[in-house]
Order: C-alpha cells, then structure tokens, then sequence
C-alpha cells in the first residue's frame, strides 16, 4: 500500500499525451506558492516522506509519480523510445500542475526527476519559477564523459540500456536482489523504511513498471541525447535561477563537477553545493534538504 504523507491528498490526474490517456498519481498538500516534487529510480514519491509535510508548511507541496513509476500509468515503450523521453514525462508533469490549477511552480528533482525537471525546465520556462536538481550533472554532460570509475560505479546506466527484454528478464529473477544491490550499493538499505523499501520493491516486481524503467534509461542514452544537442546547437539556456546540490560522498562528486557542469547550460550563473551524503538526499539528509529548498524557493 502506498505511503500517505500526513494532511495531504491522494489524487489521480488524467491527461492527454501523444501515447493516448495518461493517469499521473500525486499528493497534495500544503499552503502559499506551489512546488512541484520529482522522484528518483527505481523509487516513487513516497521519497519525499520526510520532506514533504515541513515544506507544505510554507508551500503547496505537489509530489507525484513519474509516468511508469508508483501508482502512475506504465505504457509499454516505442521502439525509438519517445514514450520515456524526458520531453514526455515532463509534460506529464507540466499537463498535471496545469490540471491542478499551477500555471507557474517551484521544482525540485531527484536523480531521474531531476532529469524530467530539466526538460520541464527548458521545454516550460514560463511555468518553472526556480529549479532545484539533486545529485546529478545534464545527461549528456555525463555520457560524453563516461570514465572507468563512472561505468563501473554507474553499471545499471549500461545495463538497462540493453534491448528489450534483456535487463526485464534478468531483473525479473530476483527483484528483491536486484533491489537490494542497487540501492545498498549508495548508502545501505537502512536508510529506507520498511514502507518505503515495500513500495519500492513492489515497483521492481511489476513488470509492468521495470519495463518503463528501463525505457526511462533507454530514452536517456538516445532520444533524450538528441533533445539535449538541439538544445545546445540551439544555444537554449534554463532560463530560471538554477541550484543543485550533490552528495559528498556520492559518485557524482566523484567525476563530475555538477555546478560547473550545469552553468554549461544556464543563463544565469547557478549556485550550488555539495552535502554530507549519499545519492539519497531526501532520505539521508532531509533536514538539511528541508531547509536549503525553504531558503532557495523563498
């Protein structure tokens, strides 16, 4: 069963996408400006436990599923993949702040909802008001310069990439090992709760939902690729302040230089900095992720 933020409202929006109907699930809570909450891989909004309910009390907290994430719809993928391009999932994310009454929002993203937020960012610039990114340097950034250490320590980037069914049937043995593996491998298991950890492991179990999954990583070593040099021939820039925050002990920090990497692709200067964590901000270092987006977004 889903995890319920206190105070907040489960809600399940439809919306139209070039893939026919799209259900985005969410909750909402919270007074004053809205703001707008995307999850990482392989996990749901449910990331947000801990951050969710302090940020409503200066905000209208929007946490939502990405498509094939949590309670959100799963289409099977396309062969080029445009079903899990990141321009698709955010306009999932855009068509249901707009369902939701929010024109213009704050952003906050994890990991793969730090990706969608990017393309939201530079697809919507006149709805996303600030954007906060967490643990990541722009896809294309990371994939152009891939190391030995990056590949051995980011492997899953390379392996749920392979064709279809490939990482869906090896994955599908042993969801929980995989689960376990992957996660443990950041910062240990015991940072997640035995709810959390249940709504993750019941989403590596579905087949339904590793598959989009892995369309998720297949888009970014693709057609996401191709959106991201447009931009750049283009010399398209986020027009909006831009912060991320990376973890210390992450590998990020390890091989790229997130801040750097990002005024790349800014218009304005972005601030940012490491913190005393893992990949898992929001789970490892909430109270310090509380307080950074209070400042950031007020």
């Amino acid at each position: 069963m889903a995890i319920t933020f206190p105070q907040f409202e489960n809600k399940l929006i439809t919306i139209a996408s070039d893939d026919g109907p799209i259900e985005i699930a969410c909750q909402v809570g919270g007074e004053g400006p809205a703001l707008l909450l995307l999850h990482g891989f392989p996990q749901t909004k449910a990331i947000w436990e801990h951050v969710a309910p302090e940020l409503a009390k200066h905000f209208t907290v929007i946490a939502a599923d990405l498509r094939g994430y949590g309670a959100s719809s799963k289409p099977h993928g396309k062969p080029d993949h445009s079903t899990y391009s990141k321009r698709s999932m955010a306009a999932d994310q855009h068509a249901l702040m707009k369902a939701l009454g929010y024109p213009q929002f704050f952003l906050l993203g994890h990991d793969r909802g730090a990706r969608v937020s990017h393309r939201l960012a530079m697809d919507y610039p006149e709805s996303v008001l600030k954007l906060l990114m967490l643990d990541i340097s722009p896809t294309l950034t990371m994939y152009d310069n891939t190391t030995m250490e990056f590949a051995k320590g980011y492997w899953h980037w390379f392996f749920l990439i392979q064709p279809e069914p490939v990482p869906e049937t090896l994955i599908g043995a042993n969801p929980e090992y995989w689960l376990k593996n992957h996660m443990g491998r950041h910062a240990g298991t015991g940072i997640f709760s035995p709810e959390r950890w249940a709504e993750y492991l019941a989403g590596a179990s579905n087949p339904e939902s590793m598959h989009a999954m892995c369309e998720d990583y297949r888009a970014a070593a693709t057609i996401d690729l191709e959106h991201d040099r447009e931009d750049r021939r283009n010399g398209k820039k986020l027009q909006m302040p831009v912060r991320v925050l990376w973890g210390e002990h992450g590998l990020v920090n390890k091989c790229f230089k997130p801040a750097e990497d990002w005024n790349q692709v800014a218009a304005m200067p972005v601030s940012g900095k490491a913190v005393p964590s893992g990949h898992y901000i929001p789970e490892e270092l909430p109270e310090g992720l509380i307080e950074e987006a209070r400042q950031f977004f007020t």
